[in-house]
Formats: structure tokens, sequence, C-alpha cells
């Protein structure tokens, strides 16, 4: 028995919920999953988990037996850091997340650099606009928008973003420039669906936040999408500033209502609480923290001299 392996697929299976959900997570056959737990059981000569048709609870020995496996094979993975010399050179597999078009547009030129200067590194970049947990997906850092929560993570922000309400010069010609957020109900728009989180028709006026939103003539699950719809004039679009910074600066779109527009979301690298951090890891937060930095002021810059929104 794979006696690693098997206890990697019981912590899954926990972590997970159910034996289905951790076969979809390792991407391996159910029956794979499920020999292997019931091996583990037979192994130990006592039940781990209690099977029903929507999910998997642990006995009393089976919660013990996992609290064990997970400092094990915590051990294990610092043993294997140390042997690999993660602590002494910058050299090992580096894996890095961040939303789809940010990481494009921003990340990858900053993680292309950085390879071209660490030979020893190579690098596994998750672009999705799904937040994914640090510790399942071992993730070593992190680019998050927005405000984080209370997760025990160590943050460092490198620079904000607006959120902002545009649509085409044809669209605003034919429908005309909406002055206040109440007069959006008269507009037609382009809605998100398939987002953990969406985009929020959020406004301020007097300190105060209220909600207004245009009729949705469309529903779309990616931005690109919603982008090539405000440009084919079909209504107004609620995005972030840096996902449309090219159109913005090309005039196929117009910012509208800046004046209410909410406070800047918050960017940051994430990584997990460490008394010594990887070396892969420390040096590529310092090669991307200033560099991230400067293009987020840039963007910043270049917004609030063509829209004239607020302070960051």
């Amino acid at each position: 028995m794979d006696r690693f392996g098997t206890m990697s697929v019981l912590l899954a299976v926990v972590e997970k919920g159910s034996l289905s959900a951790a076969s979809r997570q390792l991407r391996r056959p159910l029956a794979t999953i499920s020999r292997k737990v019931a091996d583990l059981e037979r192994h130990l000569g006592t039940q781990l988990l209690v099977r029903s048709s929507r999910r998997v609870e642990l006995t009393d020995a089976g919660r013990a037996y996992v609290a064990a496996c997970k400092r094990i094979l915590e051990q294990v993975e610092e043993a294997e850091r140390q042997a690999a010399g993660e602590y002494s050179a910058v050299r090992g597999e580096l894996h890095v997340t961040a939303p789809t078009m940010f990481g494009q547009r921003h990340l990858m030129p900053v993680a292309l650099a950085f390879l071209a200067e660490q030979p020893e590194i190579t690098l596994r970049l998750m672009l999705t606009d799904q937040q994914v947990s640090l510790i399942d997906e071992h993730i070593d850092v992190a680019l998050r928008i927005g405000h984080l929560e209370n997760s025990g993570l160590v943050a460092t922000r490198v620079g904000s973003v607006r959120r902002v309400v545009c649509a085409s010069p044809g669209y605003l010609a034919r429908c005309g420039v909406p002055r206040l957020p109440e007069e959006l109900a008269q507009h037609d728009g382009v809605s998100f669906q398939g987002f953990a989180t969406s985009p929020e028709w959020r406004y301020r006026r007097d300190s105060t936040a209220f909600v207004a939103e245009p009729r949705p003539r469309l529903a779309v699950n990616t931005t690109e999408a919603a982008i090539k719809a405000a440009l084919a004039d079909l209504g107004i679009i609620r995005v972030l500033s840096y996902q449309v910074a090219e159109e913005l600066r090309a005039g196929q779109l117009q910012v509208v209502l800046a004046d209410f527009a909410p406070e800047p979301l918050p960017v940051n690298l994430v990584y997990a609480t460490a008394e010594l951090l990887p070396l892969k890891v420390r040096s590529f937060l310092d090669w991307a923290i200033p560099r991230l930095r400067s293009q987020m002021a840039e963007l910043q810059a270049e917004f609030r001299d063509d829209h004239g929104s607020g302070s960051t």
C-alpha cells in the first residue's frame, strides 16, 4: 500500500465531503478513491468514514487518524522542501493564482520576466475568476482583488482598482448619457452569471451607498463577453477599471457616472503564514510587488487624468 498516497486520498475525501468530490478534485476514478479508502480501513482494522448517499462523516477513530495524517503529511512536505533546497536556493515549483484577465494582462509579464531571471524555478500559474483555497490547491501566492476575509493569510497590497460603469459612444449617442444612477433603469445593460462574486451596481451619494441597475438585455459568464457586448452597442456594463483600460484609452468605451463610483477595491498578494518562507516564494514576492505596484500606479494615474475620478 502506498501509505502516503492513501492518506492524501483520505484527506481529500474529508475536505471535500464526499468520495465523488474527491474523485473530481484528484481527477481519479470514483472506484479508485472508494477502493483506496476501503483498503486503508481494512489495513487499520477500523471504520474511518460513515458513508451516505450525499456525504461522508468521520468516526471517532477517523477523526483521530485524519488529524495524525495532516501532521505527518505536513512534516513530509517540509522535509522534502528542505531536502530540495528550497530554503537555501531559489529553485523548485512555484504555484501562483490570479483572476483571469488581470493575470493575462498584468501578472503574466511580471512572471515571465521572473522566470528569465530564475532558471531553476518552474511556475504553475492558475488563472481563474473563482477564488481557490491556497491550502487545498497547494498555492504559494495568490493575487486577490477585493476586501479580504480574516483568513490568517499574509497580505501585501500592490494597488487598487475601480469599479466603472461604461458603454460605447454608439450606444450613448443612441440612448443618451445617464447623469444620475437612477436613470440607469431606462437603459439596457449586461449582467453576469456564474461568478462567485459579480460586479455590483453600487454607488455613493453623500456618504450613502445605494444600488441602481439597468435593464438586463444580456447575461454572460465572462468579462470578455460583457466587454464585447458593450463594444457592439448593446448596453451599459459594470466592470473593473483594468479590464477596460485599453478600450477606454482607444475611445471604444466611455465611462459614465464616475462621480458616483464607490471606493476602489484593494489588490493584494497573499500567501500562507510561515516562520520561514521558501526562497522561491520570497524571491517571487520581492520581484513582483514593486513591479505590480508600478503598474497599478500608472493605471490609476491614467484613469484619474482621463476620467476625473477621486482619490485612491
